[in-house]
């Protein structure tokens, strides 16, 4: 699978979610915790690949109305990081607790794709249990739709 197949793909499926919150009438803290989350891990890896300082941190909570322009802005910054750096470029960052590590670019990707995936499912779990059904966000259901 091509890079920019998953990137389209993790964008679309976050964009379904992003959809759902817009449609809620209740408040859903818990979902919007996770998903901001989400939206700040990719930002934190998009700006860990770029050499910049994350503007923020893991658990910063935002509000939902700011999910859409926050979850644009991060695949502006991750294609651009796809297209600017080869994959097998070793980054060197540091993470919230101070200690530094290294990785390439495709495994801070694959790591950055599969965190998404699996939030996406927690927040998927607790839309439904607020009385939602959440749109469908498989891969290969959106492959055979031609939504990819």
């Amino acid at each position: 699978m091509q890079e920019e197949e998953i990137i389209n793909y993790t964008e679309l499926a976050d964009g379904r979610i992003i959809e759902m919150f817009k449609l809620a009438t209740i408040e859903l803290p818990d979902a919007e915790r996770l998903f901001s989350h989400v939206l700040n891990a990719q930002h934190i890896w998009a700006q860990r690949i770029s050499g910049k300082k994350p503007l923020y941190g893991v658990w910063d909570i935002h509000p939902e109305e700011n999910f859409e322009s926050l979850s644009k802005d991060n695949f502006k910054l991750l294609r651009a990081a796809l297209n600017n750096h080869p994959l097998d470029k070793r980054i060197l960052y540091t993470n919230t607790r101070g200690d530094q590590y290294e990785n390439s670019i495709d495994e801070i990707l694959f790591h950055l794709f599969n965190h998404s995936t699996y939030h996406r499912g927690q927040v998927v779990t607790l839309l439904k249990k607020a009385g939602f059904t959440p749109p469908v966000t498989d891969y290969i259901m959106l492959k055979r739709d031609r939504m990819l």
